[in-house]
């Protein structure tokens, strides 16, 4: 019966994704010591722990990161050098300007929140979108056991051929939801893949969307401004799960050397 399940509500959440490194950080714990004289023992300083939300990412110099801006916020998502084909064809479009004054077209709660579909820009209220760029050249599947769809996550869309090619132009952000071991073990049966635990750590914890890991590229990560896709997904959507409200996008390429957070 699970499997059943899962393999429906795979299908109705992936239905209409045309054209989905990061490590894997689980639980660390800190060690207090005490040391003694002859005379006295040094006292041990109390720590409280605090109740973990989400995954802290450290700042990695040295990398290439993209503001992505909205009318909700910006965000700042760090490209992975684990899959430079993606990588590279999204900074060429991103030096383009080719995502300037595009549409999040398509929103799900507690799923992604999907853009770049070049017919998006201007597009009249009501208009079905998703199928742009159609005529771009595909860009080769770069699939990594290591990287996964945590909340977050960048990852290229892609309509349903053979290959699992991306969309050129096409991507979503996970929102996702925490899932339990049950959920994991399912999807690591069918899938024939098989999670760490720091993986199972982050999606029971940030959430995400397990059940696209090794179907669709990941090839980049949020690195701040995930309260931005909440606010996103918050906003009313047509029977086309099209946001009522347009919510455009611009995207610039940061220096290297800045997180770009303001």
């Amino acid at each position: 019966m699970y499997r059943n399940l899962l393999t429906a509500f795979l299908l109705f959440m992936m239905a209409g994704l045309y054209g989905h490194s990061v490590m894997a950080q689980g639980k660390t714990t800190r060690k207090t010591t005490t040391s003694k004289t002859k005379t006295r023992t040094k006292p041990v300083k109390k720590t409280t722990t605090r109740p973990q939300t989400a995954i802290a990412i450290p700042y990695i110099q040295g990398v290439t990161r993209v503001k992505i801006e909205t009318t909700f916020g910006n965000m700042v998502v760090r490209l992975y050098d684990e899959t430079p084909l993606h990588r590279d064809n999204f900074i060429k479009l991103v030096q383009e300007g080719f995502y300037d004054g595009l549409l999040f077209h398509r929103t799900i709660g507690g799923f992604m929140i999907q853009g770049g579909d070049p017919m998006s820009r201007n597009a009249a209220e009501g208009t079905m979108l998703g199928m742009g760029g159609g005529d771009m050249t595909r860009i080769s599947a770069e699939f990594n056991p290591a990287i996964f769809h945590k909340k977050g996550a960048l990852a290229a869309a892609r309509d349903n051929n053979p290959t699992k090619a991306s969309s050129a132009c096409q991507f979503y952000i996970v929102q996702g939801k925490p899932e339990d071991d049950n959920m994991l073990n399912m999807i690591q049966q069918q899938k024939g893949i098989t999670y760490s635990e720091g993986q199972r750590y982050v999606y029971k914890t940030l959430g995400g969307t397990p059940f696209l890991d090794m179907d669709y590229t990941v090839f980049g990560e949020v690195e701040s401004g995930l309260e931005v896709i909440d606010a996103i997904n918050k906003q009313a959507t047509d029977g086309n799960n099209r946001p009522k409200q347009n919510i455009s996008m611009k995207i610039t390429l940061l220096p290297m050397d800045m997180k770009g957070i303001e």
